[in-house]
């Protein structure tokens, strides 16, 4: 797994974050806050961060008027393809280029209307990204979860069991709108247990994980997000390495204990365990050691206690205060041979 980075540059209703050449006085640059967010954005992340950097980008318009006309015509036309979508795909890629192409608004239409393979093919041999680049699955109607370079299948696709081709779980923290809506309830929002739940279990399975937020219509993250978000960033500064660069283990959950998801990186084991044990005492038995191994809680210095009874691990947790825990929901414990 690696760190990314996807801005919304267009979405259905047409509006681009960049002074695209081909949305005239429809864009950021021409109303609004009059400057070019995507370029700012991508600059920002590249000169501060190791994030890599992608854009979504909207095949459709809502109501573009070519658009409603191929699509009144069976789409046996392709006025607003080569006239929009496919030119503001090409200015993305010439004028910011971005890592990650996460296509979408796609489905009404197949991909042959939307000349995607035409585009996948300059993007993938001759753009200058072409070393680089990555996309997803969603280049037309029938598409989705059978191509792409790799899969996000359906929104929030979570299948919780290894999957044979690379996918992503692209999901929100608000569990009813990809936007920010204002009449939200705070039952609606993913607690951060909930998003560590979710990154488990998927990161397990092989996939990557996509959290979006909605911000305001003035570009503000509201302050529940930005919570969930620092909540977030603080377990990873200590669980961190069971996630990014590992690959599924042999077993992805365990066959005993619900709530234990595993991860591997060259020899070693990550187990991450959701649920504290009862009376200290996780039983594990996916996993089997030997003689020489070593298992640690990430976050904690000596090793732990465990023992091996014939196909079953008895480890015991570290008995600590809750102030010295290295995290108060989701405890990784490490393998080491």
């Amino acid at each position: 797994m690696l760190g990314y980075v996807v801005l919304t540059s267009k979405h259905h209703e047409g509006f681009t974050l960049w002074p695209s050449k081909v949305s005239w006085n429809w864009n950021a640059q021409d109303i609004g806050p009059k400057r070019d967010l995507l370029g700012d954005l991508a600059n920002a992340i590249r000169s501060k961060t190791d994030i890599h950097f992608g854009v979504y980008h909207s095949m459709f318009d809502w109501f573009h008027p070519l658009y409603l006309l191929d699509k009144q015509n069976k789409y046996s036309t392709q006025y607003f393809v080569d006239n929009k979508a496919l030119p503001e795909l090409f200015e993305l890629v010439n004028n910011y280029r971005p890592e990650i192409i996460w296509s979408d608004g796609d489905w009404e239409a197949p991909d042959t209307y939307w000349k995607s393979k035409e585009f996948l093919a300059w993007l993938y041999n001759e753009s200058p990204v072409k070393d680089v680049i990555a996309v997803n699955d969603r280049w037309g109607s029938g598409i989705p979860c059978k191509h792409g370079g790799y899969y996000t299948c359906s929104d929030r696709y979570n299948p919780k069991t290894l999957q044979a081709h690379k996918w992503e779980n692209a999901m929100t923290i608000d569990k009813g709108s990809w936007g920010f809506r204002r009449n939200v309830d705070l039952s609606d929002y993913l607690t951060v247990e909930d998003l560590v739940t979710t990154l488990a279990e998927t990161i397990s399975c092989g996939g990557n994980m996509l959290i979006n937020i909605g911000p305001t219509h003035d570009g503000r993250i509201i302050p529940i997000f930005e919570e969930r978000l620092r909540q977030f960033g603080d377990w990873l500064k200590i669980n961190g390495e069971a996630i990014y660069s590992t690959t599924p283990w042999k077993a992805q959950n365990d066959t005993i204990t619900p709530g234990v998801w595993y991860t591997s990186k060259d020899d070693d084991i990550y187990a991450i365990v959701l649920n504290w044990p009862k009376n200290n005492v996780l039983q594990l038995g996916s996993l089997q050691t030997s003689s020489g191994d070593k298992i640690y809680m990430l976050g904690v210095e000596d090793p732990l206690e465990y023992s091996q009874a014939k196909k079953t691990v008895k480890i015991i947790f570290p008995l600590l205060p809750p102030n010295q825990l290295p995290s108060t929901y989701a405890w990784v414990l490490k393998v080491t041979t």
